[in-house]
Order: C-alpha cells, then structure tokens, then sequence
C-alpha cells in the first residue's frame, strides 16, 4: 500500500510522527509537505496529495490540519475521494468497513500522537465489508456522477 501524506501548519508535528510511524512498519508513503514553520492554506496541500491518489499514484491518504475538518472538506470536493476525520478507534475502523475510506484526516490539535497512531493502524488495517455498505457507497458515487461539475 501507498499513501499520499499532508498536512498544514497545525498538523505539522502529528504528521511527522505519522510518518515516522509509517516507515517504521515498511508503508511507502510522499510526503507531500508542509514542513516545519511554515504557516500554509490546509487546502493546497490537500489538493497534492488526494491528485496523485485519483491519478493512481498513491492507493490512500492521510492528510493532518488543526481539526482534520478542514483537510476532510477539501478532500472531499474531488470526486472518488471517501475522507472520513476520525477522532478514535472506532470511527477509524468503520470509516473502513462501512464507507470504504481512501482519505483520513486527523487533528492535529485535537489528537495525541498515540492515539493518532491507533487511529492510523487501526484505518490501514481494516478491509471494506462491502455488502449493504457497498450499495451505499455506490449512491454516494451516483451522487458524484448526478451533481459533479467539472
């Protein structure tokens, strides 16, 4: 698996921690920036890294601002991005199982690096359970198809 990573200002230091998790379990991960000290717009960094994910480059992302809110409504303007801000074990787990996640956002401000982690393992680990809940991620790409404006 391939992730693309981000993050803004706010999310700089729990994205740093991401990725040195990251490479300590063998993921290949792009950092796509910010980096230390600079004070960035969350969006432009979220538009890097969920561009090469669409483009197949990168299976997933993991994009980090203050509250993961911000990245999550960026991401989410591009079609066949699913990006699910979870703030626990349990929202990161059916993030995967019941909307087939392929962008988490986390909080930078909000999270420990600890819990974020968790929240990390537990989202790469968990496989889509598709069935009732693949019908339902099919709406929400008729969705994307009906009210998409390119």
């Amino acid at each position: 698996m391939k992730i693309a990573l981000a993050s803004d200002h706010a999310g700089y230091e729990l994205k740093a921690g991401v990725g040195r998790y990251l490479a300590e379990q063998a993921v290949e991960f792009k950092d796509f920036g910010c980096g230390p000290n600079e004070s960035v717009d969350y969006v432009d960094f979220a538009v890097k890294a969920v561009t090469d994910v669409l483009a197949g480059a990168f299976d997933r992302a993991i994009l980090v601002c203050g509250t993961g809110m911000g990245m999550a409504l960026a991401a989410n303007k591009f079609k066949g991005i699913r990006a699910t801000p979870c703030w626990n074990a349990y929202t990161a787990e059916m993030s995967r199982k019941h909307n087939d996640s392929n962008c988490l956002t986390l909080g930078g401000r909000v999270l420990a690096l600890e819990e974020a982690l968790r929240i990390v393992r537990i989202w790469l680990d968990t496989p889509f359970e598709g069935g009732r809940h693949a019908r339902r991620v099919d709406k929400i790409k008729e969705l994307e198809e009906r009210h998409f404006k390119p």
